[in-house]
Order: C-alpha cells, then sequence, then structure tokens
C-alpha cells in the first residue's frame, strides 16, 4: 500500500517552480508556516510533508534514513519538486538523496547534522537510553521541545498548534526513527565530502547557537567546495524556520533563483 503523506501547500499551484518542506523530527507540516506565509515565497508553489512516524504521522515500514530518502525522493517525483528544504532531521534525509543520486536539484540544509559529533552529548545519550526505556527518551524529548516552543515570536494559539504537535508524537514510533538518525550520523565520516561530490547546489543553514553545528572538518570542507554555500544566522536560534523565517525565505529564494538557472 502506498504511502500516504500529511501535506500542507501554499502559493499558486501553476507556479513555474515548486519547493518541498521536509520538518524536523517530532515536527509536523505545519512547522513551516511562519516561512510559507513569507511575502518573498509567494510566487512559488510550496508543499510542506511531515515526514512518516513525526507528529503522529501514518510510520513507515523502515524508519532507516536511507528508507525515508526513498520514500522523500518518491514523493519529489509526485509534486514535481525543483528545491528540497530539510530541517533537522528533514536536512538529513535531503543530504542522503543528493548523496545518493536520488535527487540533484538545489537544497536547503536548516541545521544540519553530518556526523554525531554535530548533535550534543546529552541527546545521543537520551537516545541510547531508549534501549532501555523504551519510548521514554523520545516523549522526554518533545516535551523538552515543546517547552522551548515560547521562545518563537508568536501568538499564544501558535504556541498551542506547535506544542500539540509534539504532543501527537508516537514515543516508540519516534524512539525508532531517532534511533535511525543517530545511527546514520555514526556512519557520517567523509559525509560533508560525499555532498560536496555530488555536485549539488547546497546552502547549509545554522545559527551562531543553539541548532547544533558542524566540525571543524566539515567546515572546510564544505567552505571549499565550490557550490555550498555556508549561511550562518546570528544570535541563538533553536527553531529555525519558526524563528528565523524571513532569512530562511531569502535563502530559499536564492536556491530557486539557481534551480531556474540550470537547464533541464
Amino acid at each position: 500500500m502506498a504511502l500516504e503523506w500529511e501535506l500542507r501547500e501554499a502559493g499558486p499551484a501553476d507556479a513555474t517552480q515548486t519547493v518541498l518542506l521536509l520538518p524536523g523530527g517530532l515536527c509536523s507540516a505545519g512547522s513551516y508556516a511562519e516561512v510559507m506565509a513569507e511575502p518573498a515565497l509567494a510566487h512559488l508553489r510550496l508543499v510542506a510533508a511531515t515526514m512518516p512516524g513525526q507528529a503522529g504521522a501514518p510510520p513507515p515500514d523502515d524508519y532507516g534514513v536511507e528508507s525515508y530518502a526513498r520514500l522523500t525522493s518518491e514523493l519529489v517525483e509526485r509534486v514535481g519538486a525543483d528545491v528540497v528544504v530539510g530541517f533537522s532531521m528533514g536536512a538529513v534525509v535531503a543530504v542522503e538523496m543528493v548523496v545518493s543520486g536520488a535527487f540533484t536539484g538545489p537544497v536547503v540544509l536548516l541545521g544540519v547534522s553530518l556526523s554525531t559529533k554535530d548533535e550534543p552529548a546529552f541527546f545521543r545519550g537520551l537516545v541510547h537510553l531508549g534501549s532501555v526505556l523504551g519510548g521514554l527518551p523520545a516523549a522526554v524529548l518533545a516535551k523538552g521541545a515543546a517547552s522551548m516552543v515560547k521562545r518563537i515570536p508568536a501568538s499564544p494559539e501558535r504556541h498551542d498548534e506547535l506544542r500539540a504537535d509534539f504532543r501527537r508524537n508516537v514515543p516508540g514510533d519516534a524512539m525508532r526513527s531517532l534511533r535511525e538518525y543517530l545511527g546514520w550520523l555514526k556512519r557520517g565520516d567523509g559525509r560533508a565530502r560525499r555532498l560536496c561530490e555530488a555536485g549539488v547546489p547546497t546552502w547549509v543553514v545554522h545559527a551562531e547557537k543553539g541548532d547544533g553545528d558542524l566540525t571543524d572538518d566539515e567546515r572546510r570542507t564544505l567552505e571549499a567546495c565550490p557550490h555550498a554555500h555556508l549561511v550562518t544566522i546570528p544570535g541563538h536560534v533553536f527553531f529555525l524556520p519558526n524563528e528565523v523565517p524571513e532569512q530562511i525565505a531569502a535563502v530559499i529564494v536564492e536556491a530557486a533563483g539557481r534551480a531556474s538557472s540550470v537547464p533541464a
């Protein structure tokens, strides 16, 4: 049976370009509402997709990042995406699509991790505890993320929407995806190099603090890559799509411009 994606769309249905937006782990397509409302993107068709097994979405048969990438590649074909944007776990899926050759259009990677060293030790420790405590660590992570929603400059009603998304997560499902996510990161030696070698126009966006980072070797590799663009958002930002949507929209516009300049 084909997987049914939970999608959220904005922009003209007949737009010349379509951008697929992949949320982070535990988040839904609705987490991109602030980005999708940015006037700079009004000319683009925007399709946000809740990743299978996240925020209560129907779970996949296989939670591996490679499997997620295959499923998402099929969605890319279905919606006709010219650009893929991913945040955190969604960015990791975009990376896997690029290095496997499944997607060759521009990608925007928000708060992406390429190896275990890019993730904080407490996160790695909680995920490891899942082998003993089952879904409890995932529930703790979801509750912690929900508590940080208050930092987003939005109305109380919007905060409630985002918190409700985190509460929709099924701990067992979330734990399976987090274990696979961490396993993918452990296999990450040389992934920055592979990302560059893929030859795909790539924008890597991190805040100065709050949303993770790259190792020094990864950063040097991408800084030397002719088609990689590293963007640093000033200050402390955790939810990039929600806290700084205007800056994210500007990067997406740049990536879409690059897509339109590449011959079909």
